[in-house]
């Protein structure tokens, strides 16, 4: 599974930029698929069939669109001036690599020259407006004849495996769920099952809220990653949850509130089997569980994440334990699942 989100996280997928990234795990998914098609928002959606029959009573989602930036000006110097796409941190720019455009430009953020910066500048984070994205022009003209406004960037950040068990890389969020989806599809399954990888999850949950609707499960179970914030000076209440102590099921987030027959289920699938497990000490984020529970008539809906630090920045950390520890857990709710269809 590791070699497999290496290559995911190497895609590019910018929040509705999502070709590479979808193109690649449709590859990895068509041999296994009874159904496979993408939606009018871009979603991919693969049925299998199990051996007991239940339609799409099931719906396993991960999203495969990471945040990023798009180009929204060309100053006469030839610089771009960009916005975020999705949630990013501004100190975590400075001096980044990126990649612009469908054929990946080069391309680096800068700022003002610390030797320009004010006392009082020091002292807050520069807004977004101040940043810029140099590709190595000398001139608007010549910057055109490379950029168009609307192209977006993504991070450029190696995969690296070190420590105890630990990796790092961009879009970890949530290329790890669709890794461990794909390595799910591999197998047999006990009911019939539908994969949904969404797009544009970090401007909104937009895909994911069209795929409830054109789907229509009656349980969904979203993969993701969630901030894990286990660094020094941290109160425990305040670290969220740790890589490497499990798979994260939470009860809670500012976007929905798990299924309480759901949540019990995880929760005691991953102790009778000794999955290691933790939930979450801190109320925060979102994901398409939200989307789920709002569409049509409701969803019955839980998550499982995996513990990220730095999320939302070009390098993000994770524990290779967790992953197997989703991977495991998933395969046992399915089964449970299945066993009360």
């Amino acid at each position: 599974m590791l070699k497999l989100l290496q290559e995911l996280c190497a895609c590019s997928g910018v929040s509705s930029f999502e070709d590479e990234v979808r193109a690649c795990i449709r590859a990895h998914a068509q041999p296994y698929a009874d159904e496979i098609r993408v939606d009018a928002l871009g979603n991919l959606i693969v049925k299998k069939r199990g051996r007991k029959a239940t339609g799409d009573k099931l719906v396993l989602c991960a999203h495969m669109d990471e945040v990023g930036l798009i180009v929204r000006h060309i100053t006469d110097e030839g610089y771009l001036k960009f916005s975020a796409v999705g949630g990013i941190d501004r100190r975590v720019l400075i001096g980044k690599p990126v990649k612009v455009g469908e054929k990946g430009l080069p391309g680096v953020i800068g700022l003002k020259a610390y030797h320009l910066v004010s006392a009082e500048e020091e002292k807050v984070v520069p807004k977004l407006d101040d940043y810029y994205i140099d590709i190595g022009a000398r001139s608007k003209a010549e910057a055109q004849a490379l950029v168009s406004l609307g192209d977006c960037a993504v991070f450029e950040s190696d995969w690296v495996e070190f420590g105890e068990g630990m990796v790092k890389a961009k879009a970890l969020d949530d290329r790890a769920g669709c890794a461990v989806l794909l390595k799910l599809l591999e197998e047999e399954l006990p009911m019939d099952c539908t994969f949904v990888f969404t797009a544009q999850e970090e401007v909104g949950t937009r895909g994911a809220f069209g795929a409830a609707f054109s789907v229509k499960p009656e349980i969904a179970l979203v993969l993701e990653t969630t901030t894990a914030a286990d660094l020094p000076g941290m109160e425990g209440h305040q670290k969220v949850c740790v890589p490497g102590a499990g798979a994260v099921i939470p009860f809670m987030d500012k976007g929905s509130i798990a299924d309480r027959g759901l949540f019990e289920l995880l929760r005691s699938l991953a102790e009778e089997h000794q999955i290691p497990w933790q939930t979450k000490h801190w109320i925060s984020g979102g994901n398409d569980a939200a989307a789920f529970q709002r569409a049509r008539e409701g969803v019955r809906t839980a998550t499982v994440s995996l513990a990220v630090r730095y999320l939302h920045a070009p390098a993000s950390v994770a524990a290779k334990r967790d992953l197997d520890a989703i991977l495991h857990l998933t395969r046992l709710f399915i089964g449970a699942i299945a066993a009360r269809a």
